[in-house]
């Protein structure tokens, strides 16, 4: 089983309470939310442990919330460097809240989404 398809598995099973459906879109995963928001997981075949988590919400609220390993030079100040996440805004970057494993970061992140929810 490939990492988005095990990622898409722990998204329906144990976020089904926030999760409509999860399908693959060639290299990523979108994971489709009970507010009409999304989130989309990113894994890199080429580059090992190279990956993004991002929560779409600009049409909701006009917030989006990313979680990722991109050595972005903006954010070498940032303690967590190169795992960084935007918290609400692509310029609102903050030291990295989530596990480096993909696996424990994508239900950390999951989870993150479910409490902003209400859930």
């Amino acid at each position: 089983m490939s990492s988005l398809d095990h990622l898409r598995r722990i998204a329906e099973v144990e976020f089904a309470d926030i999760v409509v459906q999860a399908d693959r879109l060639g290299a990523k995963l979108r994971v489709l939310l009970t507010d009409t928001s999304f989130v989309d997981v990113w894994v890199s075949r080429k580059l090992r442990g190279r990956f993004g988590f991002h929560w779409e919400r600009r049409h909701l609220d006009g917030s989006i919330y990313r979680y990722d390993d991109f050595p972005d030079t903006n954010w070498t100040a940032v303690p967590t460097f190169p795992l960084h996440f935007h918290d609400g805004n692509q310029g609102n970057v903050i030291a990295a809240p989530f596990a480096e494993d993909l696996e424990q970061g994508f239900r950390e992140f999951m989870a993150f989404a479910q409490e902003r929810m209400g859930r």
